[in-house]
């Protein structure tokens, strides 16, 4: 009885495996089995917009004998451009200290007679204070780059030029980047003799640009007495691109 069951346990596992076997070479399964040919593309999108705002990095340094003597002549000479930043309407937020440090001046000694020389002796102290701002209003930016030289502001003067809202840039880079991929990918599927299918993928890569000085003059102003090119600034999007290909 045992026997017999076992028997038919062993027939009937025989016929699954011979059916399976015959499911798989069937054509229309080997076709399901096969990966969908596809093509993957790469469209590259920029927009360019003048910057509408800058950020300005100035730095006040003062030394003196003592560490005490320099870090009052920098606190005195900040606070005066700390008052005149907020007199040219510049609001707290847009005013944060971004580096503050005392330092020691040495002075090195000569080797004497006998070759020895003697360890550097401190000599004064000098205190670097330094203030980053946002400024909103782009076109009063030489006015303040020349105040903050006239109240004390010695070292920095680094300029970065930005945009509060750059997402309209951005949608006409992205637009572009999206036509650019397609494109492609149309010219390669019609060299290659084949028909584009839906997009199975999308994605995209983002950079934005140092500013570049504009090719027309009339982006070369002169405000006040600092004369400054604010160029534009470019935003770049690539997007990767991945197409079906119809045979």
């Amino acid at each position: 009885m045992i026997i017999r069951e076992a028997s038919g346990l062993k027939t009937a596992l025989a016929g699954l495996l011979v059916l399976a076997a015959l499911a798989g070479s069937h054509p229309a399964a080997a076709a399901e089995s096969e990966p969908q040919p596809r093509l993957r593309v790469t469209g590259e999108g920029t927009a360019s917009v003048e910057p509408d705002m800058a950020l300005l990095h100035l730095t006040v340094t003062r030394e003196g004998d003592s560490a005490r003597a320099a870090l009052d002549a920098n606190s005195a000479a900040m606070k005066e451009v700390l008052a005149a930043m907020r007199a040219q309407g510049i609001a707290g937020r847009d005013l944060q200290t971004a580096n503050f440090s005392i330092e020691p001046r040495y002075q090195h000694q000569p080797r004497n007679q006998s070759g020895v020389q003697e360890p550097p002796r401190i000599v004064g102290y000098m205190v670097r204070n330094s203030l980053t701002v946002r400024l909103r209003d782009i076109a009063r930016l030489g006015a303040v780059l020349d105040e903050s030289v006239s109240l004390g502001v010695n070292e920095g003067g680094n300029i970065q030029f930005l945009n509060d809202d750059p997402a309209e840039a951005m949608t006409q880079a992205r637009q572009q980047a999206v036509r650019d991929a397609l494109a492609r990918g149309r010219t390669l599927a019609e060299a290659a003799g084949v028909k584009l299918g839906r997009i199975l993928e999308i994605s995209e890569r983002v950079r934005q640009q140092q500013p570049m000085p504009m090719a027309r003059m009339a982006m070369e102003k002169a405000y006040d007495s600092v004369p400054v090119a604010v160029g534009e600034n470019s935003y770049q999007v690539m997007v990767d691109v991945v197409l079906a290909l119809e045979q």
